[in-house]
């Protein structure tokens, strides 16, 4: 999985997302949103001028989302993705309408569409999770210049190969070799079980 993947996986098979944005108090508001297109500036969605959703977007312009795909939990695959927006032209609103026939439904005349407002998510992280791989498949990634996610759990060079952080690993992501121990974090469900036991310290998170 890479970052065009998620964007894909978002906007193609999940399409309809739980956005979070923060009000006038700093506090979170969720609500539905469908992600109606991407390319590599970033996702796209929309919103009408009117909205309390709008207001929130324009004085606070972040947001956090996440994806989910799957019959159970075993079954499921998971995108998150947080960063900033910011509103993008009329020509980017009328491609977003051209591409999701049922905006023209719900907003079905010009003057109905003059109310809408397109954004792009273009600045941020995004997570990757999927249950239904054994082990687990964890992916993390930023874009449009965003700092690294931080959140790893990596091993440092005073590991002394005790090997107590294998017996806690819930994935058996851990291998050690002539240099230690080392942490597979495409598989790393980051639990912590590893920094808790550590006897030297070695396990850190980053």
């Amino acid at each position: 999985m890479d970052i065009a993947g998620i964007f894909s996986f978002l906007a193609n098979d999940v399409h309809t997302v739980i956005m979070a944005t923060a009000d006038g108090d700093g506090l979170p508001v969720t609500c539905a949103i469908d992600i109606m297109d991407y390319d590599d500036c970033g996702l796209y969605f929309l919103t009408a001028k009117g909205k309390n959703f709008y207001s929130r977007l324009t004085v606070r312009p972040f947001v956090a989302l996440t994806g989910v795909k799957g019959d159970s939990t075993m079954t499921r695959a998971a995108a998150s993705v947080r960063g900033r927006v910011r509103i993008e032209s009329g020509e980017v609103l009328a491609r977003l309408i051209q591409k999701n026939a049922y905006m023209r439904e719900i907003y079905p005349t010009e003057e109905a569409r003059s109310a809408l407002c397109a954004f792009c998510l273009y600045e941020g992280q995004a997570e990757w999770f999927d249950l239904s791989k054994k082990p687990v498949e964890r992916a993390s990634f930023s874009f449009g210049g965003a700092a690294a996610p931080a959140g790893r759990y990596i091993v440092g060079k005073g590991c002394i190969s005790c090997g107590q952080c294998l017996s806690v690993c819930p994935q058996n992501c851990i291998k050690i070799d002539g240099k230690g121990a080392h942490i597979a974090q495409e598989h790393c469900l980051r639990c912590g079980n590893c920094l808790s036991v550590c006897p030297v310290g070695a396990v850190i998170r980053a």
